[in-house]
C-alpha cells in the first residue's frame, strides 16, 4: 500500500509541485488549500490529486481536514508537507497588528497545528515524514518582512525541537529554506527589485518550483531515515552556512 502524503497549501506554486512530484514518486497525495477555489479545482482535474479545504491557521479545522483525508484514504498520514504560505509585506513601524497576526499564525503556528494532528498516529507506526517549508528570509531577514522572517525563523527552531522529540519513534522532522522561486508571490515583486535579487544569486536566476519539490521527494524517502532536525537550503548560492 502506497504511503500517504498531506501537502498544505497544495494547489499552486511550490506546493503544487510538490504534490505532483510526490505523486510521481509512488505516493498517495492530498492537497489542502483555504483559497483560490478554481485553480484548487484545476489542479484536482488535470492532476487526479484530491484537494481538501481549510483554514490551516484553525487549530481545530486541522484536526477536521486530517480526519477527513484519513477517512477519505482509509488511512493515516505518513507524510506532511507545511508548505502554506503568505505575505503581508510593511516596514513594521506601519504594520497593523491584524498583518502581524495573520502571518505568524498561517505561516508559523500552522506548523504546530498540523504536526500535532498527524503525529500520533506516526508515533504508533514508527514511521512518519515532516517537512517544513521555510524561507532564506527567515535566515537572512529581510526589509519590510518582520512578521514574514520572524515565522520562518521560528520555522526552523520548531523543526529541530520537534525532530529531538520524535527521532526515537521513527518520525523525522526537516525543514527546507528555499530562495527566490518563480512564482505568484515572487512575481508581485517590481521589475527593478527583481533585477537587484537576482544579481545576488551565484547561479543567476530564480529557482523553479520542482526544484523544491525534488527536495522534499529526497527528505521523505525512506532513505532518507538518518536526516532529522535539519534545514536545507535551495536558493542558488545566494546564502551559504
Amino acid at each position: 500500500m502506497a504511503k500517504l502524503a498531506l501537502v498544505t497549501g497544495g494547489t499552486r506554486g511550490i506546493g503544487a509541485a510538490i504534490c505532483k512530484a510526490l505523486k510521481a514518486a509512488g505516493y498517495d497525495v492530498a492537497a489542502n488549500y483555504v483559497v483560490y477555489d478554481e485553480a484548487a479545482q484545476k489542479f484536482e482535474k488535470e492532476t487526479g490529486i484530491k484537494i481538501y479545504k481549510w483554514d490551516v491557521s484553525d487549530p481545530d479545522q486541522c484536526v477536521k481536514g486530517v480526519e477527513e483525508v484519513c477517512k477519505a484514504f482509509g488511512t493515516t498520514i505518513d507524510i506532511l508537507v507545511n508548505n502554506a504560505g503568505i505575505t503581508k509585506d510593511m516596514m513594521m513601524h506601519k504594520m497593523p497588528l491584524e498583518s502581524w497576526k495573520a502571518v505568524i499564525e498561517v505561516d508559523l503556528s500552522s506548523n504546530f497545528y498540523m504536526s500535532r494532528a498527524v503525529i500520533g498516529p506516526m508515533r504508533d507506526k514508527s514511521f512518519g515524514r515532516i517537512v517544513n517549508i521555510s524561507s532564506i528570509n527567515g535566515r537572512m531577514g529581510q526589509m519590510g518582512q518582520t512578521n514574514y522572517s520572524s515565522a520562518k525563523a521560528g520555522v526552523m527552531g520548531f523543526t529541530k525541537a520537534l525532530a529531538q522529540e520524535s527521532a526515537f519513534k521513527g518520525v523525522t522532522v526537516n525543514a527546507i529554506a528555499p530562495g527566490y522561486v518563480d512564482t505568484d508571490m515572487v512575481k508581485a515583486v517590481p521589475e527593478n527589485i527583481m533585477k537587484t535579487i537576482i544579481a545576488k544569486i551565484p547561479v543567476g536566476r530564480l529557482g523553479q518550483p520542482e526544484e523544491i519539490a525534488r527536495t522534499v521527494v529526497f527528505l521523505v524517502a525512506d532513505d532518507a531515515g538518518f536526516i532529522t532536525g535539519e534545514t536545507i537550503n535551495v536558493n542558488g548560492g545566494q546564502l551559504m552556512d
